[in-house]
């Protein structure tokens, strides 16, 4: 008989690097569990083509990446994560590459063997380690390999989680004080069964939001679950409005999808530029690292080019590189561009910016710990601070590791708590009908979300396009509420419950910030304000306050 109920030391949401590599630090304290809701483990990391940012070189400096950082953030980064994450870098670099992980590697002069190492926007130092564009895939590989050889971890592939297990689901709801997480109700896609994994420490790894938009360089599958349920269980979030817009996604006019291909950072490090129409640079004068400067001002600089000509695209070039170069540093970009029709040794590619990476997310300390007890959130996930306004390239895959480890080595503080008995919670109520025919109405409501985001809550926002977003985005959210009480739970269900909250929680996020900071940009408020606090979301019901949270520290509430 198939048993409905898991219980394990810990319990993973999400197989991206921030999930994978917990697991394999956690599996020395105790069992691990890890549900992913699709096969063959797609996530944003899987995705990530430049590599991962960190101080290897002795021309470079911990100083300089913590600068860069900063300046990229505008200076709304947590120091004390800054620091920790760039101090840690070198370690857990090499940690990957004891791991398998087959980063590429160069000559120097004296004919050593050492990390090649690229360079991206915003950051004054080659620094990339990379494994040519496929970092993410070669280092997600690794990560698997890894873990298929332990024990303590058990993989649910084709799982999705619906809601976290705290006192709500046992009637203790507390008006005041601290909530305890004790796992998830994680539904099995294929079966519509709704299983209650117990854990007595639970890991947020889900990845990120790209889906509230209508054009992402993320999967499909990137529909914020993990913000989403950590908020309705009670957790802290903030900086949702600084939703990064990568600047170069390969604009295909005939694509229907709305997931684009991704065009790496690192071309523009390698040398390519921007051009408009008329093959003319765009990007000098804008800011003094021209093609190279934050994420933030190259996306702006695009868009403002593309409303002043009228033209549905930009172009950039790096076809005056040899062949050779082209293919052996990009041959994913190289082969994914000529499936569709630009071969990029030969001519610039049609480029736009499309939604890429979430810098806020659920509020964590310096150990990935939340404001709900026994809850850790990790990844794309969690907002450590680190990124600030704008996250500097290249840095996120090294936050994922870093405060992932970190969370790990935090847990195993808490190992006698595991003694203790947890909870039983009352089983899934399945009441409700499905009907298939009903699809329609599931993609006519993702795809009103993600119209509405596109068009009022994008590179460039007002305050009256945020008050039309917040009442469109309000009345779709009722209306699926109600139907998502009534209807028997699926994982799109699941997913259009949790898209419809993220996109409220970046719209409240936009129209509380009365400034324009990085990848928050107000035409009613162009101007920086640097005395501006966090809009810290603080429960289901949507309180907002604002409050500096730079030194986040929940352990006087965790005692």
């Amino acid at each position: 008989m198939k048993s409905y109920e898991h219980k394990s030391d810990y319990l993973v949401v999400g197989t991206g690097i921030a999930g994978l590599s917990f697991a394999i630090h956690a599996a020395a304290y105790g069992t691990v569990t890890i549900v992913t809701k699709k096969k063959n483990y797609v996530s944003n990391t899987n995705y990530a083509q430049g590599g991962i940012a960190s101080v290897l070189s002795s021309n470079d400096s911990v100083e300089l990446h913590i600068e860069d950082t900063f300046k990229a953030g505008v200076t709304h980064c947590n120091p004390e994560a800054v620091n920790i994450l760039v101090k840690n870098g070198p370690e857990r670099i090499n940690e990957l590459i004891s791991w398998g992980v087959n980063f590429s590697f160069e000559e120097d002069e004296k004919g050593n063997r050492q990390l090649e190492l690229g360079r991206e926007g915003g950051h004054s130092k080659n620094r990339i380690v990379h494994a040519k564009d496929y970092t993410g895939q070669e280092v997600e590989r690794a990560l698997i390999d890894k873990i298929s050889s332990i024990d303590a971890i058990t993989f649910f592939e084709d799982y999705t989680a619906i809601d976290l297990l705290t006192e709500h689901q046992l009637g203790q709801d507390k008006d005041s004080g601290i909530r305890t997480c004790y796992g998830a109700y994680v539904l099995e896609n294929e079966t519509g069964d709704v299983h209650t994994f117990l854990s007595h420490n639970t890991l947020i790894a889900s990845g990120g939001v790209g889906s509230v938009y209508l054009h992402t360089t993320n999967p499909y599958i990137a529909t914020g679950d993990g913000i989403a349920m950590a908020f309705r269980a009670g957790a802290e979030i903030a900086d949702m409005e600084f939703m990064q817009f990568h600047p170069t996604s390969f604009y295909d006019r005939n694509d229907r999808t709305g997931i684009a291909l991704l065009v790496s950072e690192a071309v523009r490090g390698e040398g390519a530029v921007l051009i408009n129409h008329q093959g003319e640079r765009f990007m000098k004068g804008v800011h003094e690292l021209e093609e190279l400067a934050p994420r933030d001002i190259v996306a702006r600089a695009i868009d403002k080019e593309l409303k002043k000509s009228g033209k549905e695209c930009v172009f950039l070039d790096i076809s005056f590189k040899e062949s050779s170069f082209i293919k052996e540093r990009f041959p994913n970009i190289f082969k994914g561009c000529l499936e569709r029709g630009i071969d990029i040794t030969k001519e610039p590619i049609p480029v736009v910016p499309a939604a890429h990476y979430l810098c806020g997310g659920v509020v964590t300390d310096l150990y990935g710990r939340t404001s709900i007890k026994n809850l850790y959130a990790s990844g794309e996930s969690a907002c450590t601070g680190v990124h600030g306004a704008n996250r500097l390239a290249s840095n996120s895959l090294l936050e994922a590791l870093v405060f992932s480890y970190r969370a790990a080595e935090h847990s195993k503080t808490a190992k006698s708590d595991r003694k203790n008995e947890l909870p039983e919670f009352p089983r899934w109520n399945k009441e409700g009908t499905f009907d298939l025919e009903e699809w329609v109405l599931i993609q006519h409501n993702v795809e009103e979300i993600q119209r509405t985001m596109w068009d009022y809550v994008g590179i460039v926002r007002s305050n009256l396009r945020l008050e039309r977003a917040l009442r469109r985005i309000n009345f779709l959210e009722e209306e699926i509420i109600d139907y998502y009480k009534r209807r028997r739970v699926w994982r799109r269900l699941v997913e259009l419950r949790n898209l419809v909250t993220i996109a409220r929680l970046i719209i409240n996020g936009a129209t509380t910030r009365k400034e324009s900071r990085g990848l928050h940009y107000n035409t009613d408020y162009p101007e920086l304000d640097d005395n501006y606090a966090k809009a810290i979301f603080q429960n289901n019901l949507g309180k907002i306050e604002l409050k500096k949270v730079e030194n986040v520290d929940f352990e006087q509430d965790l005692k």
